[in-house]
């Protein structure tokens, strides 16, 4: 097995990144960097502070020049990061000492690793927002169709009360929408530049410190933060925030579907689906399972990041290299996630039967705790509990449906309180919220 499952040519399709993938590679991040001192050269020259020759010769060879992620992998295991050699292999490929010794004029590694994670986070973020509307919008199709098509609602794994299919797919998009409307107000509060210098005061950036950063923020499409960040973990840990809450999402999806789908329920099925060895009939549900497993591995990169925020001075190589660890594995978690519940969601069809016989089946408890509010209609709440409960216990031990016990005992009871479509509450209303929220996105 591979040491990461996101780089496994065996497990590429069952934990599949997408676009994602490519964001966090050796060669993706090199690039990051090389963009960041290109962008930086080229606002220090308009600004005077080196001069504009070598601020467009710099410019022009970080979009030219291509740096072998292993020509810096001895400099890297030396120096802890893989700037120093990046910036020696990019002068010596510039051959202009000239121009290239004024590339990370005032500038530190940190500024130049945080900012290059930034840029690539936003793309992340990006993705992640287009496979949240696919999904939404699936969601939305099968809400509206399905508004008013009872089911069980299950607390700690048992029959509640009746709701609706079209509802439940409400509760798992209407989380899903609050992550994109929260989106805009993330993208400017942690996608930020870094451009502080060796100890985060700015000393050899010169009098223009804060313009140049600002400069470099705008020229890049990312938020200046107007101080230093370096040791403030904030930005990262507020996006790791938000991916922490989709996935959260996506594995509460992922868990009742496959409750649903268990033999004993069979109230949805997912299509094509995974195949036994050795059992011919089984149809295992790949993607659902998979999705609880990213969000198993999501949750323990994500209490190692926690720990990683915590700084010791002004740097902290211990804690910034362990961000490096659990920062791909964050991002990539959840893009494999998403991939798994588009696809999820293209297939997942409902059994109407099959729900009708849950809610029938059981001898009609499931409509207990309207009955036990129509009886307090005519007597007092608790006692009106109490005859329920009761009335319950005597189905159970004789097998006869609720209704007929009520029925005999108070049949002033409606009998439209034993049917199911009567007894959703505002599920219909809910569903429809959500669609019409789905589609204002």
């Amino acid at each position: 097995m591979a040491a990461s499952v996101f780089d496994s040519p065996l497990f590429a399709q069952l934990f599949n990144t997408g676009d994602a993938g490519r964001l966090f590679s050796d060669s993706a991040a090199i690039r990051a960097m090389l963009l960041v001192e290109g962008a930086l050269a080229k606002v220090q020259g308009s600004l005077g502070i080196i001069p504009e020759m070598s601020a467009a010769a710099i410019h022009r060879a970080s979009l030219e020049i291509q740096v072998d992620p292993g020509a810096i992998a001895a400099s890297t295991g030396e120096n802890g990061v893989s700037v120093p050699g990046l910036l020696a292999q990019f002068r010596a490929e510039m051959q202009a000492p000239e121009f290239a010794q004024h590339v990370h004029w005032g500038a530190t590694s940190q500024d130049i690793i945080d900012t290059a994670l930034m840029l690539r986070l936003r793309q992340a973020l990006k993705l992640a927002e287009t496979d949240l509307r696919e999904i939404i919008a699936a969601f939305a199709a099968g809400a509206e169709q399905h508004q008013s098509l009872p089911m069980p609602a299950r607390t700690y794994g048992q029959h509640a009360t009746p709701t609706s299919w079209g509802a439940v797919l409400a509760e798992w998009g209407m989380p899903l929408c609050d992550a994109l409307d929260q989106l805009e107000a993330l993208r400017e509060g942690a996608l930020f530049v870094s451009l502080s210098g060796a100890a985060g005061t700015g000393s050899a950036l010169g009098p223009k410190a804060a313009e140049t950063r600002a400069q470099l923020a705008q020229a890049l499409g990312l938020q200046d933060p107007g101080r230093s960040w370096h040791v403030d973990r904030g930005p990262v840990l507020r996006i790791a925030d938000w991916q922490g809450r989709v996935m959260a999402a996506l594995a509460h999806i992922a868990q009742s579907t496959l409750a649903l789908t268990m033999t004993e329920t069979a109230e949805l099925a997912l299509g094509a689906a995974g195949a036994s060895s050795t059992m011919p009939q089984k149809q295992n549900p790949v993607g659902p399972s998979a999705i609880v497993a990213l969000g198993h591995q999501f949750t323990g990169q994500r209490a190692t990041l926690q720990a990683a925020a915590a700084h010791q001075h002004q740097r902290d190589g211990g804690a910034w290299f362990a961000e490096w660890m659990a920062v791909p594995q964050l991002a990539l978690s959840l893009a494999a996630a998403l991939n798994h519940t588009k696809s999820l969601v293209a297939r997942l069809t409902p059994h109407p039967v099959k729900m009708h016989s849950a809610l029938t089946e059981g001898l009609g408890l499931i409509h207990a705790e309207a009955l036990s509010f129509a009886l307090a209609k005519t007597m007092p709440r608790p006692a009106a509990q109490k005859i329920t409960k009761q009335l319950c216990q005597d189905a159970l031990a004789k097998q006869v449906p609720l209704a007929d016990l009520v029925h005999a005992d108070y049949p002033d009871v409606a009998e439209t309180l034993f049917d199911p479509s009567t007894q959703m509450g505002q599920t219909p209303a809910d569903a429809a919220a959500f669609v019409a929220r789905a589609r204002a996105l």
